[in-house]
């Protein structure tokens, strides 16, 4: 994160709550451009190119959806970046020029033929965040396409064609008082053309942002080298903004996942985040804990934040 006024801070409460969160948006917004933009594109592309099949899925059902969602994202892009990006539809011949890459993309709309890639994976080459297509069908919303380059330990290949409420079966008490079904039909009643925002936080222990659950391997071994000396150099606040919008046209919806990781040596600059971030972890119920693979070294964690709280009244 290149700079931490702008990181989205995710706790509004002094103890752990779960909750949805989710805020209108207005004016109505799917994807963000921050100062990450060159590099995380950079990497996405490179994900793309190494590890296709693990970061793009799709179903046949999908590419209607697909289409429409290429076209809302490139019209958005033009419409509140006009200066980094222009996009134009004349009957169903489109270009779309990106400034900031130097890049445009010339196609015909519903012609497989005259793009490289699926519709969703073009799009997705141009903005920072995953997206996820859940095709709306009377019986509930399915995971039908993806372009997931920056996952936090899950996996789009298993998830694929899944019912929404059993891709969250994992999620604790996620069934407590009926809470999935009332998320569930939140979505469901979702306004064509009307965005939605909430936060979701994990923490990892890297800061890598394309953490599968393929990979766990490579970056959950890290999870035991924290100690309280060293936790604020290895360890990141990792916040995933998501955004739901119901395509206008097909009634899907289109999920949106951008990811921002905040250093916790940063963090604990702001001395009110640190206070309210601490307040969270030392009140997080112990499945949560290890839903969040935080279990393993939330002492060593707790200890460098009272640390840094002892220091903070010191100083004052």
């Amino acid at each position: 994160m290149s700079h931490i006024k702008d990181f989205p801070f995710p706790f509004t409460n002094d103890h752990y709550a779960y909750s949805n969160n989710s805020v209108l948006l207005d004016p109505t917004k799917t994807v963000s451009i921050t100062d990450d933009y060159k590099k995380e594109i950079e990497l996405k592309r490179n994900l793309l190119q190494e590890n296709h099949k693990r970061c793009f899925r799709s179903l046949p059902i999908s590419v209607e959806s697909q289409w429409e969602t290429m076209l809302v994202i490139f019209n958005e892009l033009a419409t509140h970046s006009p200066d980094q990006f222009n996009f134009q539809k004349r009957g169903n011949e489109c270009l779309f020029q990106n400034h900031l890459l130097e890049e445009e993309e010339s196609f015909i709309f519903r012609d497989s033929s005259s793009i490289e890639f699926e519709p969703l994976d073009v799009a997705g080459r141009h903005v920072q965040e995953d997206l996820i297509i859940m095709g709306d069908r009377h019986d509930g919303l399915y995971m039908e396409a993806g372009q997931l380059c920056f996952p936090s330990n899950w996996s789009l290949t298993f998830v694929q064609g899944m019912e929404f409420k059993s891709i969250h079966t994992p999620v604790p008490e996620i069934q407590k008082d009926g809470f999935i079904n009332k998320v569930e039909r939140f979505i469901s009643k979702i306004r064509p053309g009307a965005a939605w925002e909430r936060k979701n936080w994990s923490i990892t222990v890297t800061n890598k942002l394309d953490t599968p659950l393929e990979t766990y391997s490579d970056w959950g071994k890290h999870r035991k080298d924290v100690t309280a000396e060293n936790a604020g150099e290895l360890i990141n606040l990792r916040v995933e903004v998501q955004r739901l919008l119901r395509l206008p046209m097909n009634h899907d919806v289109l999920f949106t996942i951008h990811t921002y990781l905040l250093p916790l040596e940063k963090l604990i600059e702001n001395e009110d985040w640190l206070k309210i971030f601490y307040s969270n972890i030392k009140t997080l119920p112990e499945n949560i804990t290890e839903y969040k693979g935080i279990l393993n070294y939330r002492e060593e964690l707790l200890r460098f934040l009272e640390a840094h709280l002892g220091k903070e009244r010191i100083d004052r």
